[in-house]
């Protein structure tokens, strides 16, 4: 028993949904596309699931947020996916995958063979046992996920309203479920032992900001420890949890979001691994000519910083996906994947995006008492991160125009002095083709101590023209 396709999009999360739009406008024959997916239902977009799925009022449910509509595209529902042959694999698990024969096994039994297969599996939630602390099974802990992980949460928070929920985990979904929980009007401790919140992403002046709004809204914040084990009640149901530190909190709920992990299970010992996940190179292809990987599984090269990094985030899938298909379907004429890493999160009024890497020295802007403030991150001299919160569209493009600019600072004092205008006049100066790394290096602005607005100018003019004639001399000394 089995069935035969051309391509295979094993993983039925974000990156599955636009990677089968991405088919569809590469022009994907009827029957040789199908999506492989443990869930029951079509891909979706995963981040309504810790924002307006958890909402009191008019809650965000299927098919209202079926991919594409995160990047404002068509809603993919199983209607469209009839519509376009693409053959929906639902609530199917694969056991095992033999990438040198192309075949995967589900555990029916059934053997699914392919041409082309797009590794979409996304990761896992770790879990509290793995840490050596035991009782995630009981009714009133849940983590976040997926679908059913969601529904799960919204329905324990539907019986705790007023009362106390603990939040393990001090990251996105940490912050994001806090949110929700106070929206809900539920008291909210959360727990981590890192000494702020959004340790990875956030310095302590940033991080403090979000804390003291989340504090005005009576967040209550435990940092410098983590859970060590359950309080029970007759029933089995938790009422409370013990801390490392010895202190003990009251918890009517408790929902954990203590880091993910990529499965890779299936392929281990067939395919390259690399930072937890399985390694691609700049086309998005696996040591396995015909498999591809994206989103959360994939460890990819990142131009812009020269290295391999595995990246956290849907818009890294979403872009991803794209682009593995545009590899397979048109692979003369499809460039490297040249990624930007790009993180955001919309909470409460609060609306963030950063762009780059945090390494280096932070230089912040804006007035950290108001709506509107950011930072730059510098490293060996050169602008390469950048975060923004309350900006308009405008200035968020700018950021992003200028972060992949990577343009040199040689004074860190007129770059603070200038804060947001940096970027918002270096955009707008900017051509509007792609900038050309030429020698390795993206640098072509300097910001000195006499960077006045008409030298800032010039020496972009300047260094653009020298890029593109680079750029074109390059080419036709290819073509000869």
């Amino acid at each position: 028993m089995g069935r035969a396709f051309v391509y295979v999009i094993l993983g039925g999360g974000v990156a599955a949904g636009y990677a089968a739009l991405e088919f569809t406008k590469k022009g994907v024959s009827h029957g040789e596309l199908c999506i492989i997916s443990e869930e029951s239902v079509a891909p979706y977009e995963r981040p309504a699931l810790s924002k307006g799925f958890l909402l009191p009022e008019a809650p965000a449910r299927l098919p209202a947020f079926h991919t594409c509509v995160g990047a404002n595209e068509e809603r993919l529902t199983p209607k469209w996916y009839k519509e376009h042959g693409i053959e929906l694999i639902l609530g199917t698990r694969v056991k095992s995958a033999d990438v040198r024969r192309k075949t995967l096994l589900t555990v029916a039994g059934e053997t699914i063979s392919y041409k082309f297969l797009i590794i979409a599996t996304g990761a896992r939630a770790l879990r509290l046992e793995e840490f050596g602390v035991s009782g995630s099974d009981a009714e009133n802990v849940c983590y976040l996920r997926d679908l059913a992980d969601a529904t799960r949460l919204a329905d324990v928070m539907q019986t705790s309203t007023g009362g106390n929920a603990v939040v393990i985990g001090g990251g996105y979904i940490g912050m994001e479920v806090a949110a929700s929980l106070v929206i809900n009007k539920i008291n909210v401790s959360m727990v981590f032992p890192e000494p702020h919140c959004m340790g990875r992403l956030f310095t302590p002046k940033i991080a403090s900001y979000y804390e003291e709004f989340y504090q005005s809204k009576g967040v209550n914040f435990v940092k410098g420890t983590v859970l060590s084990s359950f309080i029970f009640d007759s029933e089995g149901k938790v009422t409370g949890v013990n801390l490392k530190d010895g202190s003990n909190l009251p918890a009517d709920l408790v929902v954990v979001g203590i880091g993910i992990r990529p499965n890779t299970s299936l392929f281990e010992g067939q395919l390259t691994l690399e930072k937890g996940g399985i390694k691609v190179n700049s086309r998005l292809q696996t040591s396995n000519s015909s498999v591809y990987a994206v989103g959360d599984v994939a460890s990819f090269p990142v131009k812009i910083f020269g290295e391999s990094r595995r990246l956290e985030h849907v818009d890294a899938a979403r872009k991803s996906a794209r682009h593995a298909v545009a590899a397979i379907m048109e692979p003369d004429t499809t460039s490297e994947f040249d990624y930007l890493p790009f993180f955001y999160s919309r909470v409460f009024s609060f609306s963030w995006q950063f762009y780059g890497d945090n390494l280096g020295e932070p230089i912040y802007f804006g007035d950290f008492s108001g709506p509107s403030f950011g930072a730059y991150w510098v490293h060996k001299g050169h602008l390469v991160g950048s975060f923004l919160e309350g900006g308009s569209k405008e200035e968020y493009e700018a950021i992003a125009k200028v972060t992949r600019l990577k343009p040199a600072i040689g004074d860190l004092g007129e770059l603070e002095r200038q804060g947001l205008g940096f970027v918002v006049a270096l955009s707008q100066k900017l051509p509007v083709a792609p900038i050309v790394n030429v020698g390795g290096s993206l640098s072509t602005v300097v910001l000195g101590k006499q960077a006045y607005p008409w030298h800032a100018t010039a020496g972009v003019v300047v260094a653009a023209s020298i890029a593109a004639f680079a750029y074109w001399y390059g080419r036709r000394r290819r073509r000869w």
